[in-house]
This record gives C-alpha cells, structure tokens and sequence, in this order.
C-alpha cells in the first residue's frame, strides 16, 4: 500500500519512515492503523453465523448426556442429534466424534429400550418416534426399515400417534399429538412407502381430518401438506416477528421454528419467514442455545432446551 501511494503521490516512503514523529507521518500512520483496527474488528464481531453457533452448541450438549448420565436421551440424541445430521448434510462441519456414539446407538434399534437408565428414555412411544426421525436423517441410515417397523404398534385406530396423556398444544420434547404423528409418518415414507403403506394412508387420515386448534397445529399440518392451514399459521405471527402458539399470544422459539419449517415447505410468504428469522436470531443466546419454550411458559427444563434449540437450529437452515 505505502508503495502504491509512492508511485501515485510521489510519497517518500523513506523519509515518512525516517521522519516518523512529524504531524504529518503521525496522522498518517493513525489513520493506516485505524483502517485496519476498523477492519480486523469488524471481522470479529461478524464472527460465526447463527448456524455454526447453534451447531456448536448442539456439539458440546449431545454427547455430554450419554457420557454424564450413561443412557442415551430423546432431547440429545433424538432431536439434538437429527438437526447435527441434517446440518451435516448441508455442508456443515461436525466432528466425527460428536456423532458417533449416537449414530452406533441409532443403527440398533431392538436395543432402544434397554438403555442403561431411565433419565433419559421415560416414554417409550415418543422415545421410539425421535429415535427414528434422528436415524432417518443420519447418513447411515440402514436400520431405518426395522426401526420403522418398531413404530406400527404404537398407532392409533385413527391413525395417529398419541404419545401421552396432554393437551393439543405439544411442547419441544414432547410433541403432542400432531406433530408426532407427523414425525412417525415422515420414517414410515423414508422407510418404505411401499411396506408401510396402510400405517401411511391410516396417518394421512388422521391429518387432514383434523382441525387445527392451535398455531403449532396448523404449522404440522402445512407440513404435511394441507396448505389451506396457512392462513392460520401467518395469524400466529406477532409484532416481533416470533409466532406464538394461538393468535396474539407470545412468541416463543419452538412455536417460531416449527412456524418457519411450515413456510418454508409450504412456500409461504417471505416477508414473514424473514422476521421469523430475525426472531429466532435476535432470541439466540450466547452460548448459540435458546431458552427453552415450556408448557406453561416461563419453567426450566434442560431437555425442553435442547429440543427448543435444535427446533430452531433446523428453521435456520431450512430458511437460510
């Protein structure tokens, strides 16, 4: 640069150098170093993107349950877990490491229930359902087939997959009714849409029979391609940007992510889908997490966390 500005200007670089303590050098050299301060601190406070820090979050907390704890969990290794390999197959790097356990752990699916502990596995139907959806999304996904096939028994006559006693309104970890049958219809497809075609056809049923009697259900079902429910999910969006689970009430993150995923699948408005982004941004924390949504709002849970984050996480790189 100084002997650009020598040829061009007629600058003597030597004397500038030599004669460092004039006003003039001092100005130019304050002005050269804060050009670069500017620079270079600009580059640091740009930093990571919302991605690669959720990432990073989901790669210390996944396998720090199954070390900690001894079991593998539906939060880490089942929600955590499936948004780090959906990540990885966008072109994101994880270590080998963060996903090995899990990924051995996933490929056996007649050892699910025999887990060494039950903090981690306490309902068994929705532990199967998350399981599966993790393994469906891995890149190895061979045991996916018989993991499937685990899951026929836990239908409903109607064709869903009540996965506890709760109200319509699902949580991160938990999902409720629609989202789980959701999720188990998504592996049976993945698996075999050919051998799993009636448990398919009975939970395609169930879907567009039901009516949505909140923002998150009307998300699920636009998912599964019922996109007159989109009107319903746009009501949901607030003044912030954040979807809430009814009309007018709060944002909360999970609500937002799933909100967005629907959007996105059923190429909804995308005014909307970016001030949802932005909200999910602007609700990240520091340590690339986000709070956890609960039902009711406002409690602490670890593993509401995790599933929250790795929700949001999936959101974020749907709608990158």
């Amino acid at each position: 640069m100084r002997h650009k500005a020598s040829v061009n200007h007629g600058l003597d670089y030597s004397r500038i150098t030599c004669d460092r303590f004039s006003p003039r050098a001092v100005i130019l050299e304050t002005t050269v170093l804060r050009a670069f301060l500017f620079l270079f601190g600009g580059l640091l406070l740009r930093g990571a993107t919302p991605e690669e820090n959720a990432i990073q979050f989901l790669a210390k907390e996944v396998p720090e349950w199954r070390m900690a704890n001894g079991c593998f969990s539906c939060h880490n290794n089942g929600d955590g877990a499936r948004a780090l390999f959906v990540a990885q197959r966008r072109g994101y790097i994880v270590a080998k490491h963060v996903l090995a356990d899990t990924t051995d752990w996933l490929q056996k699916p007649g050892e699910w229930e025999n887990n060494h502990g039950d903090a981690g596995v306490n309902n068994v139907r929705l532990a199967r359902i998350q399981f599966a959806a993790a393994l469906r999304e891995s890149a190895e996904p061979s045991s996916l087939v018989e993991a499937a096939q685990t899951l026929l028994s836990f239908q409903a006559a109607d064709g869903s997959w009540p996965v506890e006693a709760e109200s319509n309104l699902g949580s991160p970890a938990t999902y409720g009714v629609s989202l789980a049958t959701y999720q188990a219809r998504e592996t049976l497809l993945k698996a075999s849409a050919a051998k799993f075609k009636v448990a398919i056809d009975r939970a395609d049923g169930y879907l567009a029979r039901r009516k949505p009697e909140s923002t998150l259900d009307a998300a699920v079902l636009v998912l599964a391609g019922h996109r007159q429910w989109l009107p319903v999910v746009l009501k949901g969006q607030g003044s912030d940007g954040g979807f809430g689970p009814y009309a007018k009430s709060p944002s909360e993150v999970f609500d937002t992510a799933i909100s967005l995923l629907a959007l996105a699948g059923g190429r909804g408005d995308g005014r909307a889908i970016g001030r949802g982004r932005a909200y999910l941004i602007e609700s990240q924390q520091v340590d690339g997490g986000w709070p956890e949504t609960t039902r009711p709002a406002g409690a602490q849970s670890y593993a509401q966390r995790i599933s929250t984050s790795a929700w949001a996480l999936l959101a974020l790189l749907e709608t990158r």
